[in-house]
């Protein structure tokens, strides 16, 4: 298990060159920590979805991710550049459940390591001991 301290984490954001963005989706439970972060590196306004697909074990427990909280139903994300960050997407079914329920084109993806759009951690491929568990 690789141990990561939030240090080391702000410390990959910072190295990171990302575009700019207007809004942070995290997706919780397990994104909403890490989309926190980088919704304050990036200086954006923070909205969290709910989507559940694993248990603490990370067994699944649904054939899909199912999405238990969307985003509020007034919350109009037109026009607005997107970045929708989750902890870890190794398939990538939460993270493509997430952009199909949000039914938004142009929405990027950041993951602190797996698949995405956007990885801070694409060298780690072992588990990880997050600062935040």
């Amino acid at each position: 298990m690789v141990p990561l301290s939030f240090k080391k984490i702000s410390e990959r954001l910072r190295q990171m060159d990302l575009p700019d963005f207007d809004l942070v989706i995290g997706i919780g439970t397990g994104g909403v920590v890490p989309a926190s972060l980088v919704a304050f590196h990036l200086n954006c306004e923070l909205v969290v979805i709910t989507l559940n697909y694993r248990d603490e074990n990370n067994t699944p427990q649904h054939e899909a991710p199912v999405v238990l909280k969307g985003l509020p139903e007034d919350f109009n994300l037109e026009g607005k550049k997107v970045l929708l960050v989750d902890d870890v997407s190794v398939s990538g079914k939460t993270m493509n459940q997430a952009l199909e329920a949000l039914n938004t084109p142009g929405i990027q993806t950041l993951a602190m390591k797996g698949k995405a759009d956007h990885v801070l951690f694409p060298e780690i491929k072992d588990c990880v001991k997050w600062p935040w568990k």
